[in-house]
């Protein structure tokens, strides 16, 4: 099982940069695909993006391909999200979620695990 905790958000300007962290303390994190989603006020929670067990292979929603990029640390139990050029229409809560499976398809529902999730904030 997956406990995923985020970490990171804030409050930052148009066009500047932030990097989100999401750590797990299990054993089992590398078996696990790992998605970042977000949720703005009176939104439908939205896929951002995910990478594969291994770290090969992401997937990027478009309205961020260009500007936010997924790594993960396997050693580490930790998957990220690097934000850059940072619009208000970015702002939204963040969450960390783990599946099983590929990230051929993110639907909100294919994944079982979930973090409490984090704050970002963009101002213009």
């Amino acid at each position: 099982q997956v406990q995923p905790v985020e970490s990171g958000g804030g409050s930052v300007q148009a066009g500047d940069s932030l990097r989100l962290s999401c750590a797990d303390s299990g054993r089992t994190f590398s078996s696990y695909a790992m998605g970042w989603f977000r949720q703005a006020p009176k939104k439908e929670r939205e896929f951002v993006g995910a990478i594969s067990r291994s770290g090969g292979s992401t997937s990027y929603a478009d309205s961020v391909k260009g500007r936010f990029t997924i790594s993960r640390d396997n050693a580490k139990n930790t998957v990220y999200l690097q934000m850059n050029s940072l619009k208000p229409e970015d702002t939204a809560v963040y969450y960390c979620a783990a599946k099983r499976g590929t990230i051929n398809r993110n639907l909100v529902y294919e994944y079982a695990y979930w973090g409490q999730g984090t704050q970002v904030t963009v101002s213009s």
